[in-house]
């Protein structure tokens, strides 16, 4: 006797949805922020912003001096600024209902009691795409380049602060040459101090200072304090036990928190204060939308499609407390 069961599809017909600005803005949320970069709190996200914002940055000399009984400024105020503008964003996909319809009705039944789950097929199928937004959206905080390459949404942080560098905005001694050959578990955690030895003095210590790194500096940095390496810490590594130390937790290099990025260049680290990095978006903007459009109706197919639409940007504030290894 055969156990295939033959799906109904007549049973998720009808599944045409459409969130429009404010509304859409739950479902713009959980694709734009579940990027790993913020969703584990590596940014500073400005989530309102309906054009563009400016970015101050207010620098004073040193304003102590002698006393005197005259009034005598002791100090000049400097303002800058940057901009971050999100640029609008599309999704435009085609789904047919066949390839997920299986997988949309084992979620359904649950894994477990109490298991809550998508009770709506058009929700399954917002949250595979928001997936892949979230995604893209990591990689294109770091290595977004609308110029080139197929992570071109919006510009990255590290065209961003390259472009910074090469104007002289980042101080030279805090621009750190990439070692030669690329990194590995054997010049890691001398690279690493090179970048952390960049730090300026009033930046060192700050509650929220990160040392941003790929997923693979991570992993080399794991593999050698696990002694995998010429690195003087011995074949079995922290307490001798190789790396069998680090479950996914912080980790530090001569006192600098280290932030994982999967979205990060290989050969790039960087620098930086959490609130020295912004993420913008405008989930309140009337140009949002989410639409789940069942074709069904209309050319009598087994097809879905998706539509949504969106604004995304990264930028820095102040060039001058940043650190790259570029």
């Amino acid at each position: 006797m055969s156990n295939s069961k033959k799906v109904n599809l007549a049973t998720v017909t009808a599944i045409t949805t459409t969130y429009a600005g404010e509304f859409a803005g739950d479902y713009i949320a959980a694709s734009l922020l579940s990027a790993s970069t913020i969703d584990d709190g590596g940014l500073t996200v400005k989530a309102n912003i309906s054009f563009k914002e400016v970015i101050k940055k207010l620098a004073t000399g040193n304003l102590v001096a002698s006393a005197s009984c005259d009034f005598t400024p002791t100090s000049t105020v400097t303002l800058t600024e940057r901009i971050i503008q999100p640029v609008e964003l599309q999704v435009n996909l085609q789904l047919c209902k066949y390839d997920f319809v299986n997988d949309w009705e084992s979620q359904s039944m649950g894994y477990g009691l109490g298991q809550q789950l998508p009770p709506k097929f058009s929700d399954f199928m917002i949250a595979h795409v928001a997936a892949e937004v979230a995604q893209n959206t990591e990689f294109c905080i770091w290595q977004g380049d609308t110029a080139a390459g197929s992570h071109n949404s919006f510009d990255g942080f590290e065209k961003l602060i390259a472009a910074s560098a090469a104007a002289g905005d980042i101080p030279a001694a805090q621009q750190v040459a990439a070692v030669a050959g690329g990194l590995d578990a054997t010049n890691i955690i001398a690279e690493m101090s090179k970048v952390v030895d960049a730090i300026p003095a009033s930046l060192y210590g700050k509650e929220d200072l990160f040392l941003y790194v790929g997923s693979a500096a991570a992993k080399f940095y794991v593999q050698a304090l696990g002694g995998f390496a010429a690195n003087g810490l011995g074949a079995n590594g922290v307490s001798n036990m190789g790396t069998q130390w680090w479950n996914n937790g912080s980790l530090t290099v001569n006192g600098v928190k280290i932030f994982v990025c999967p979205g990060m260049a290989a050969d790039k680290m960087y620098v930086a204060q959490r609130s020295n990095l912004y993420f913008g978006t405008g989930l309140l903007n009337n140009t949002n939308e989410v639409k789940v459009l069942d074709m069904a109706d209309l050319d009598a197919s087994n097809n879905v499609r998706i539509v949504m639409r969106f604004t995304s940007a990264v930028q820095f504030g102040i060039a001058s407390d940043l650190v790259e290894y570029a």
